[in-house]
């Protein structure tokens, strides 16, 4: 899937995710957009240095510790981008559990 494709998608995710969650605030479909590509640089280039640095941590989770690391990377979203508020880091965990099941949802081909 083209990296376009999959910002938009994301874009969508986000402003339905916002729409569920009362902690999530999302100004307007441009700034989604926003959003969604601040997500994907971040989850490009700092996500893999996170996975890294806390791999024993992961390991002893089980994994768990990855959603911490997405809630961590949408709260840095969140400081970046105006227009896209996260009340606190649980409602971030949340979000970004939805938006992980959303962006999946959105993205099953139709046959």
């Amino acid at each position: 899937m083209s990296f376009l494709v999959k910002v938009i998608v994301t874009a969508f995710a986000v402003v339905i995710g916002a729409y569920f969650m009362p902690g999530v605030a999302v100004a307007d479909f441009l700034t989604a957009i926003v959003v969604a590509f601040v997500l994907g640089i971040l989850n490009a280039i700092l996500k893999p240095i996170l996975v890294v640095l806390t791999i024993p941590v992961t390991v002893l989770t089980l994994g768990l510790f990855l959603l911490v690391i997405n809630a961590f990377i949408i709260q840095i979203a969140a400081h970046f981008v105006n227009g896209f508020e996260v009340s606190s880091f649980g409602v971030a965990l949340l979000f970004g559990i939805i938006l992980a099941v959303i962006s999946w949802l959105l993205e099953i081909p139709v046959s």
